[in-house]
């Protein structure tokens, strides 16, 4: 037995991995976790069980320990056993098989491939556990890629072909082939070598550039240096800790002259760094070294001010316009119709202050632009701290969330893991993780699949630089693929991979079918096992046996999380947490590829075939724990995230989101790493969809929101948090206040203060208040230690998620270049550092932290991560951010930077709004409704906020109103005496304005005359369906403490009537939500009919009434015109269920009219007689 420290003496957790194995041996490393809890495995043909384990009457296996008599010493202790079953990458050795040098050896190794082949379970009462999946060994793949010496005898790393031949052959090797006289043959095609003097002369300039740098080494470098795991982390901090004072003279273009550089400064430079060329055409002025360092990565661009100031202009003239309308309306009352009159008066007061609330913020649009040159010059090119120049990028942890493989295809999420991985950002710096709240195998083994196929797409997309770099979306492009693409290879290569993702689409489709078959299987062979057992024991053949129906890995093993048949245990909602690193943290340095052949697909040899690493995790789930959704299973990713790879940085997307731009993560991190890019908590991207049908006939595009309101509101304090999209500041969060914000105080925050929370000190400090850590701060040693002792109540017990935070807010600081009054910057080139690895101890410290009860007494949900108690989280969450004086951005790309889908059928769109909405009125009734806001938010921005919250309540008076013009024409009233020349010019100033507010928003937003046409349709729509029910609900929640369940949007991977790919367009689905819009379509055409017939058939018509009653009456029609054609379905077919509905409430309607004024109270003029 081998005993190996690698934490902390203080941890008051122990993991021991033990080996399967005969003299197997074990490793004792330091973890923490809240509670103890017992050993459990639940895999009886396991190698993990021993001949001690018992099994209880749950279908568990017990662990009995040796130390049973050490319990109650040992009582504060809690010791999780993660069993290693012998692999070919986990030996079981003995003393006297193993020298003490092989010890020190085999320690060294990097526990990659064990990490990455191994899935890890754990959760509440449940031993946490290794299971090992894959048996590859990273020696072998090395191996067999051809990136070794092709020399017999030697196995040293080979060096970039020297020859046409592209022979891998090792530097030492090849200087020998060389020789001392210049000349030599290539091994493989026994060709001599071409340029051999400049190339050995070039060889002989590294060497001594090599043996330069070792003498004058910089910080970055010691920071290199392979370092244990926490100790690395502190080291990380407390090496540039102290350094406030400004940067050095940059020295690198002087110190490191290559035949690009050497030379600047003098009269006439050669161009392209040589002398040749003719005298017109051969020089060119040297460069500015400072010009593009000075240069800033993002600017702001303001709307034009010949847009902008009529715009503004025109929103006073219309707001003096209604205010004296509204005015006129009140002093001129019907004293015909005095209820009529009061409705009408009462919804239009209701609606100008609804004008009011949405146009405010709109005062301040602006646009922004990324200058990406810039930040690759400023973080990836070489310098004095970073010679070698590597990324100095901080990383990025993508979150992909999930729920329901049935109505999330698996191919969908597929196509989006895809194309994070082979986005353009370090390989090294990027980390994803896909939750799958369901606990799905079917989910599990297709991001197995998704991992493998990875290997092929992604360096076919960093080859021929492939957008969209979703294969789904590429390969159903109808455009010409060719264009742009010179590499004569690119047509076969594209043919191959096209080829590889049918088979792999194949692959996944059949999932489904081969978990059953082999379930079944397995199932089967139980039952047997079991009956054969019972007659054994003498019992009773005739006698049902009865045996769990588990859902089966491919290696025999039972699925720690949801079975099909939903035993105890392993349901939806109880089964135990799982995590799987499918992909391991890539090495540092590049890895090429090699040459195409029978195995390769692709000639890869001058791509970076790296992955980034990809995780697989299912939170715990149990009985009696509220599991808070969406909200709770982001909570779980960021905790996960944190003690597996902690970027600063984190991307949320949805499954059926998409990267559709290559480049989007720097163009969202040229504004965190910008200066004043501390403030910023996210960069919101706006969401565009695909698969919408050409007119969009329910405004999924939602462009007036996307384009007009959300880019008004980042000329404020930023753009709200839409759900998806978004890039975070980790510290934000986690729910620390910014390093500087400004209070607002005073008539509409016109009064402004600074304050500097970074201080020791802060001024008008909150109590709940939480500022960033400050390291090296020697003034404030009393402060951190309050700070340190209150981290367990706000995030756990979880000491390397408490290690993690001063680590990824130090990554996450901007360069010392950019300094600023209270930044605290970090020297550049401290993060081109090669990532730790990832070891089983870290693994299983993160299945601690996914368990049901870790949230348990501390302050997630509340104040830190994603906020709970609302189905609408995302606007709550940022919402929360801004409260605590942050700042948010809103990126508008080129190209789109992420594309979705979005429910094109009536139904599903309606039921989407009406989540939307029942989010917002549960926000009104909150502590997060805007009226309650803090002085750091600004007060345009607490307005747009309480808009948010408060617009479902416009429904009520829109129902109202849109029934008016029916009853007006029932009655033969109409909601003024007469149409007088006042009512007709303010009515009309009213509408002009309005449409030229239009045309100004049009065209500083971009967007089209016909997307604010379907805007307008659907926003009477939805406020006549979906508004009020969730009014309704909200107020049921309130009052009564009902609570409201939404269901997922189904998400289609691919049109089920293949002829048709809009088929669902067509789809009625009856809900209770067409029921307001269909009787008041119907009152509307019956009152119509009744108006136009009574004016005819009067022998005194009042045409003016008519008049007005038909217009308004047709208002209201022509906004519902969508909702009716998508009754209509593809043949014109309506539920008949929809004509009982609307006839029984039309007819209760009109009798009720009838009722209160009876027509034998009419003059006789007034009757409708049909002869």
């Amino acid at each position: 037995m081998v005993k190996r420290a690698s934490s902390p003496c203080s941890s008051p957790v122990t993991i021991t991995v033990s080996s399967g194995g005969k003299g197997g041996g074990s490793r004792s490393m330091g973890l923490t976790s809240p509670v103890p809890r017992a050993s459990i495995s639940n895999n009886p043909n396991s190698p993990l069980s021993n001949s001690r384990n018992r099994t209880p009457s749950g279908g568990r296996y017990c662990s009995m320990s040796r130390d049973d008599t050490t319990e109650e010493i040992n009582s504060a202790f809690v010791s999780y056993t993660v069993h290693i079953p012998p692999t070919p990458d986990h030996q079981s050795f003995s003393a006297s098989q193993t020298s003490l040098a092989e010890d020190i050896k085999d320690a060294a190794k990097p526990q990659r491939s064990f990490i990455s082949g191994t899935i890890f379970t754990g959760g509440f009462n449940s031993v946490t556990r290794g299971h090992v999946i894959d048996c590859s060994m990273e020696n072998n793949e090395s191996l067999k890629s051809g990136l070794v010496c092709g020399m017999k005898g030697c196995d040293e790393k080979a060096i970039k072909g020297k020859c046409e031949c592209r022979f891998n052959i090792c530097r030492d090797c090849y200087l020998d082939c060389v020789g001392s006289n210049g000349g030599g043959h290539c091994p493989g095609c026994k060709e001599p070598y071409k340029d051999v003097d400049d190339e050995a002369e070039d060889d002989n300039d590294d060497d001594d550039d090599d043996y330069d740098y070792d003498e004058t080494k910089s910080e970055a470098d010691d920071q290199a240096l392979p370092l244990p795991k926490l100790d690395k982390r502190l080291s990380l901090v407390k090496s540039f800790k102290a350094q406030s004072h400004p940067p050095d003279f940059d020295h690198t273009r002087w110190l490191f002259e290559t035949k690009g550089t050497y030379g600047y400064g003098n009269a006439v430079w050669p161009k392209d760094g040589y002398g040749s060329g003719s005298a017109a055409n051969g020089y060119e002025p040297p460069p500015d070294f400072g010009e593009r360092s000075r240069r800033p990565l993002t600017r702001k661009v303001g709307v034009s001010a010949a847009i902008i100031s009529p715009y503004r202009l025109l929103i006073i003239i219309r707001l003096a316009a209604l205010g004296l309308f509204l005015t006129w309306r009140i002093r001129h009352p019907n004293r015909e119709a005095m209820w009529l009159w009061g409705m009408s008066i009462t919804c239009e007061l209701w609606f100008g202050v609804s004008w009011i609330l949405d146009q405010l913020p709109k005062l301040c649009p602006v646009n922004r632009v990324t200058d990406l040159s810039v930040l690759k010059q400023r973080f990836e090119s070489p310098n004095l701290r970073n010679p070698k120049g590597r990324s100095d990028l901080p990383g990025i942890d993508v979150f992909v969330s999930t729920a329901d493989p049935e109505k999330e295809p698996p191919l969908v999420t597929a196509n989006t893991i895809l194309s994070i991985l082979a986005v353009d950002y370090p390989v090294e710096k990027l980390a994803c993780y896909l939750s799958d709240d369901g606990g799905s195998l079917l989910t599990f083994e297709a991001l197995a699949e998704t991992a493998s196929f990875a290997r092929i797409w992604v360096p076919f997309c960093r080859k021929h630089n492939i957008e969209p770099r979703n294969p789904e979306a590429y390969f159903g492009q109808k455009r010409d693929f060719l264009k742009n693409k010179v590499r004569l290879d690119f047509v076969r290569e594209r043919r191959r991979v096209k080829r590889e993702y049918d088979e792999f689409k194949v692959r996944i489709n059949s999932l489904t079918e081969s978990i059953r078959r082999r379930s079944d299987a397995y199932n089967a062979h139980e039952e047997l096992r079991a009956r054969k057992n019972q007659m054994e024991m003498g019992g009773n053949p005739s006698e049902i046996v009865k045996v769990p129906k588990a859902t089966w890995m491919s290696d025999g093993s039972h699925w720690p999380g949801t079975w099909t048949s939903g035993e105890a245990d392993h349901s939806k909602g109880d089964h135990a947490g799982v995590i799987q690193a499918m992909l391991a943290p890539p090495n540092a340095e590049p890895v090429f590829g090699v040459d195409a052949d029978g195995e390769n697909l692709l000639d890869s040899t001058e791509i970076d075939i790296r992955l980034p690493m990809l995780v697989y995790v299912s939170r715990e789930k149990r009985p009696g724990y509220d599991h808070n959704k969406k909200a709770g299973a982001m909570n779980s990713l960021v905790r996960t995230s944190a003690i597996m790879s902690n970027g600063p940085f984190v991307l949320n997307l949805d499954c059926d989101h998409y990267i559709y731009n290559s480049l989007a993560l720097r163009e969202g991190m040229c504004f965190m790493l910008d200066r004043g890019g501390d403030r910023i908590c996210y960069v919101q991207f706006p969401q565009r969809f695909e698969g919408i049908d050409p007119s969009d006939r329910y405004a999924n595009h939602n462009t007036v929101f996307f384009d007009v309101s959300m880019r008004a509101l980042d000329g404020l304090q930023g753009p709200m948090y839409v759900g998806t999209g978004c890039i975070f500041r980790r510290t934000a969060l986690y729910g620390f206040s910014p390093p500087r914000t400004t209070e607002h105080h005073g008539w509409f925050g016109r009064k402004k203060t600074k304050l500097f929370l970074r201080k020791p000190r802060a001024a008008k400090k909150q109590e709940d208040e939480m500022a960033l850590p400050i390291n090296g701060d020697q003034n404030n040693d009393d402060d951190a230690d309050i700070e340190s002792l209150l981290l367990p109540r706000r995030f756990g017990n979880s000491t390397s998620l408490a290690a993690s935070i001063p680590v990824a807010e130090y990554q996450g600081r901007l360069l010392q270049d950019l300094q600023e009054k209270g930044n605290q910057g970090r020297p550049a080139g401290s993060l081109a550092v090669p990532r730790e690895p990832l070891d089983a101890a870290t693994v299983a410290e993160a299945i601690s932290v996914i368990s049901c009860f870790y949230e348990d007494k501390t302050e997630w949900g509340k104040r830190v991560g994603w906020i709970y108690g609302s189905v609408t989280e995302d606007v709550v969450t940022g919402y929360r951010m801004h409260n605590r004086g942050w700042r948010s951005v809103y990126c508008v790309t080129k190209r789109d930077a992420f594309r979705g889908t979005a429910p094109i059928n009536l139904t599903d769109r309606l039921h989407q709004v009406l989540r939307w909405a029942t989010g917002s009125v549960e926000i009104f009734f909150s502590r997060n409704n805007a009226l309650f806001a803090t002085r750091r938010m600004k007060f345009l921005q607490r307005v747009a906020y309480f808009n948010c919250g408060m617009y479902p309540f416009t429904s009520m008076f829109l129902i109202v109103y849109c029934v008016l013009p029916a009853v007006s024409l029932f009655s033969g009233q109409f909601i003024v005496q007469s149409l007088s020349v006042a009512f007709l010019v303010f009515l009309l100033a009213i509408t002009i304005t309005l449409c030229l507010l239009s045309i100004l928003e049009i065209k500083w937003s971009g967007i089209t005359l016909h997307d604010w046409w379907r805007n307008e349709q659907f926003w009477l729509i939805g406020g006549t369906s979906a508004h009020p029910a969730a009014v309704l609900q909200g107020l049921l929640k309130v009052i009564a403490g009902v609570d409201i369940s939404f269901t997922l949007t189904s998400k289609s991977a691919t049109p089920e009537d293949a002829d048709d790919e809009f088929a669902d367009l067509y789809v009625v689905k009856w809900s209770f939500l067409m029921v307001p819009p269909i009787t008041i379509m119907m009152l509307n055409l019956i009152a119509i009919a009744v108006g136009v017939a009574r004016t005819l058939y009067s022998p005194f018509p009042q045409w003016s009434r008519l008049v007005g009653g038909v217009f308004f009456s047709f208002w209201v029609l022509s906004h519902l015109y969508p909702f009716a054609k998508g009754l209509m379905g593809r043949r014109g077919r309506v539920p008949t269920i929809v004509y009982v509905w609307s006839g029984l409430l039309a007819i209760i309607i009109s009798l009720l009219w009838v009722y209160i004024s009876p027509p034998g109270t009419q003059e006789d003029y007034m009757k409708l007689q049909i002869p």
